[in-house]
C-alpha cells in the first residue's frame, strides 16, 4: 500500500483481521464488530463535508501510509524509557505499548477489596460476562461515528477498571505508549471504567509516545458512574510533532454522581477530542475542564455533548488553548436539555489567547433547550497578550518576554491550578513552562527533546 490509508484499506485490514485474528471473540463481539465496519464502509472516513468534522480536516492522516496490521510490537521498551511519563511511583499502573497490555511494564499496588483493575483483553477471556453489557454501542451516549466504529472493529485490548459499592481507590495511571520505530503504527485502545453506588476513584489516562515518528492513536473511554459515585478523570496527550490522536471519552451518569474530566494536549500534529456526557438522573454533576498549548502548523478540534436528560443536573465547561504559529484550534460544545429536565443549571466557556497573527480558532458553543426553568449560559472569547499587563510588568523589572511568558502561563492556569493530583498538576506545569519560551509557544521538537531527556 502506497500513497496513504483509504477507508478501503481499513475494511481491507478488518477481513484479515476477522479472518485470522479474533476466532477466540464471542459471538456477540464478533457481531459488534461486523457491524461496526459494516457502518464504516458505508459512510468512510470523515470529511469536511461531515457537520461535525467542518473544520477539522483529516487529509494528513488519509495521506499518510499506515501499517494497519501492527499488533503490539515492544521494541524492547525498559522501565527506564518510560521513567519521564510515570509521574509517581506509588500509583497503580497500567501500560500499554502499541495498543496492547504489557505486565513486565505495569505496576499494581494493594488494591480495596473486590476492585478490579485488569486489561480489557484478558478480562474478555476471563469474565466477558460482565463486559458485555458495557460495551454495547446501544447504551453509549451518542450516536456511532467513523472513528467510533473503527475502534469498536478493530480494539483488542485497554484498561479495566471495575469499583464495586463504597470504596475508595487512590490514583490510577493508565499509560498508552506508542513506539513507532521502523513503523507507521495505528493503534485502537479501548478502556471501561465502571464505579458502582457511592465509589470513588481518581484515574490519569495519559498517552505518550517515544522513538518520534508518525502514528495514529484511536481510542475511546467509556465511564459507567453510578448513584452518588465521584470520579475525576484526567486525559493527557503528549504525541510527538508527527502523530495523530483520535479519542472519544463517553460517560454515563446516575443520581447524585459527580464526574470530573480534564483533557490537555501539549502535543500531536492533529488531535480531535470528543466527550459526550449523559446526565441519566436528577442531581448528577459534571466538570468538563480542557487546555490545549499548540504552535507552528498543529490542529486540536474538542468536540463536547453534554445531555441533560433528568431535572436538577449541574454541568460546567471550561475550554482553554493557546496558539502560536499557524496553529488552528476548533471547539464545539453543545449543552442539550431535554423535556422535563426542570431544574437544569449549565454553564459553558471557550477562551482562546492568540499569540501570533497567523492562527485560527472557530468556535461554536450551542444551547438546545427543550424545558423550562432553567439556568443555562455560554461564552467565549478570543484575544492577545494584554499590552497594559506586559508594560506593567515591565515596569516591575521582568523583561518583556518574562512577562508575556507569565501571563501566558497564568491564562493557562486557570485550569492547571484546578487539577487536584499534585504530582499530575506539578508535571504539566513544568512542561507548560518548558514550551512557553520568552512567552511563545515552542516548536514540537524542542519539546519532543526535553520529554526525552526529562
Amino acid at each position: 500500500m502506497t500513497g496513504g490509508t483509504t477507508s478501503e484499506a481499513f475494511v481491507e485490514a478488518f477481513r484479515t483481521l476477522d479472518a485470522s485474528g479474533t476466532a477466540g471473540d464471542p459471538s456477540w463481539l464478533r457481531d459488534l464488530r461486523q457491524a461496526a465496519i459494516g457502518r464504516f464502509a458505508t459512510r468512510g472516513l470523515p470529511t469536511p463535508r461531515d457537520e461535525e468534522w467542518k473544520y477539522t480536516s483529516i487529509a494528513p492522516i488519509a495521506a499518510t501510509s499506515f501499517d494497519l496490521g501492527l499488533d503490539g510490537t515492544r521494541d524492547g521498551l525498559t522501565e527506564e524509557i518510560l521513567a519521564p511519563f510515570c509521574w509517581s511511583p506509588e500509583w497503580s499502573r497500567l501500560v500499554f505499548v502499541n495498543g496492547r497490555y504489557s505486565a513486565k511494564l505495569s505496576a499494581i499496588g494493594q488494591l480495596p477489596r473486590q476492585v478490579r483493575l485488569a486489561s480489557l483483553g484478558e478480562t474478555l477471556v476471563t469474565d466477558a460476562g460482565t463486559l458485555r453489557s458495557h460495551l454495547d454501542p446501544a447504551a453509549s451516549p451518542k450516536a456511532s461515528d467513523a472513528f467510533g466504529d473503527l475502534n469498536t472493529a478493530f480494539w483488542r485490548d485497554g484498561a479495566f477498571l471495575y469499583v464495586p459499592r463504597g470504596a475508595q481507590l487512590a490514583p490510577v495511571h493508565l499509560l498508552f505508549v506508542t513506539s513507532a520505530v521502523g513503523s507507521t503504527p495505528v493503534v485502537h485502545p479501548r478502556n471501561l471504567i465502571v464505579l458502582e453506588e457511592g465509589s470513588e476513584a481518581t484515574v490519569i489516562e495519559s498517552y505518550a509516545m517515544v522513538n518520534g515518528g508518525v502514528s495514529l492513536t484511536n481510542t475511546t473511554t467509556d465511564v459507567i458512574a453510578g448513584s452518588g459515585a465521584r470520579l475525576d478523570h484526567y486525559k493527557i496527550q503528549l504525541a510527538a510533532p508527527r502523530a495523530f490522536h483520535v479519542g472519544r471519552t463517553q460517560v454515563r451518569q446516575a443520581g447524585a454522581s459527580r464526574v470530573s474530566s480534564c483533557a490537555i494536549t501539549l502535543g500531536g500534529r492533529l488531535v480531535r477530542n470528543d466527550v459526550d456526557v449523559h446526565l441519566e438522573a436528577p442531581e448528577a454533576t459534571c466538570t468538563l475542564n480542557g487546555l490545549f498549548v499548540i504552535g507552528a502548523r498543529q490542529h486540536v478540534d474538542t468536540h463536547t455533548v453534554v445531555d441533560h436528560a433528568a431535572p436538577r443536573a449541574m454541568s460546567r465547561q471550561l475550554y482553554k488553548g493557546i496558539l502560536d504559529g499557524h496553529a488552528r484550534g476548533v471547539f464545539n460544545g453543545r449543552v442539550i436539555v431535554r423535556p422535563g429536565a426542570n431544574g437544569t443549571d449549565a454553564y459553558q466557556t471557550n477562551k482562546n489567547l492568540l499569540l501570533s497573527d497567523g492562527v485560527e480558532v472557530d468556535s461554536k458553543p450551542q444551547l438546545e433547550i427543550f424545558a423550562d426553568d432553567v439556568k443555562c449560559r455560554h461564552g467565549a472569547a478570543d484575544g492577545q497578550v494584554a499590552e497594559e499587563a506586559v508594560f506593567y510588568l515591565k515596569s516591575r523589572g521582568l523583561s518583556e518576554a518574562s512577562a508575556k511568558a507569565l501571563l501566558t502561563f497564568g491564562f493557562a492556569n486557570e485550569v492547571l491550578g484546578d487539577i487536584g493530583v499534585e504530582p499530575v498538576r506539578s508535571r504539566l506545569e513544568s512542561l507548560l513552562s518548558a514550551r512557553l519560551l520568552g512567552g511563545r509557544v515552542a516548536e514540537e521538537e524542542t519539546m519532543e527533546a526535553q520529554r526525552s531527556c526529562a
